[in-house]
């Protein structure tokens, strides 16, 4: 099948293409610039693999959480999209994507992207037999001292959220990471990867039923709200 994939959660620009047993993709670190280079980025992967737009059997889109500028935007194109080729959608958690790019020598892998102001958004994985990421407990946005895991030995560490925060995280650990590298971002090729068996399976989506996870309730703080988390922040 033609699956077009698409993730902008984070600073991470990114398009794949699942073309046949082919998988090709674009990446940019391009803060702010994801909405001037996610459709050129799309329609280059169709040129290389030299098939329209509507030869396009399905879209996958990495759902968050992230960036809410970034999730939003991919889920808006993939909607856009699909609806004008008239094929379904699979959103993938953009932690799991993050997750696929660890070393599978651990028990389990702890994806984190930075969700500043002291947070983070976690998410714990192990990885299949087919070598694809499935979630060991909920996502969630926490504060990075107060990371609750699920019990495991030993674990790999992916992600913004490490570099950010990797002292608190580690308080966290059982034991140091096995392997731990923070700059790293949830890619479209993961999506794709991830999207696939259920794209087989016909587990997808109507694209008005393509939605974002943002994990936190409310994604804007005020002015007043602001001052007063970074006043707290200091006196602690």
């Amino acid at each position: 099948m033609n699956l077009l994939s698409i993730e902008t959660a984070t600073e991470a620009c990114s398009v794949a293409l699942l073309h046949g047993d082919a998988l090709i993709d674009r990446s940019e670190i391009a803060p702010r610039r994801h909405a001037e280079l996610v459709l050129p980025m799309a329609d280059a992967l169709l040129a290389e693999a030299g098939i329209p737009r509507s030869a396009i059997d399905g879209i996958a889109v990495g759902r968050g959480p992230g960036a809410f500028t970034g999730v939003r935007l991919a889920i808006s194109v993939a909607q856009g999209l699909a609806f004008a080729l008239d094929v379904p959608v699979v959103t993938v958690s953009s932690l799991a994507a993050l997750a696929m790019q660890a070393p599978r020598d651990a028990e389990a892998t702890l994806a984190l992207i930075d969700a500043r102001m002291g947070e983070v958004y976690a998410g714990a994985f192990r990885f299949d037999a087919r070598g694809l990421a499935q979630p060991l407990d909920g996502e969630r946005v926490t504060r990075a001292e107060n990371l609750a895991l699920p019990q495991a030995t030993d674990w790999n560490v992916i992600g913004s959220g490490w570099d950010a925060y990797r002292d608190a995280v580690a308080m966290r650990l059982p034991a140091p990471p096995r392997w731990a590298e923070g700059a790293r971002f949830p890619q479209a090729r993961d999506v794709a990867r991830l999207a696939l068996p259920k794209f087989e399976a016909g587990d997808v989506l109507p694209p008005e039923r393509a939605l974002p996870v943002y994990l936190r309730d409310k994604v804007a703080l005020t002015e007043v709200e602001r001052n007063f988390r970074a006043a707290s922040e200091k006196t602690k």
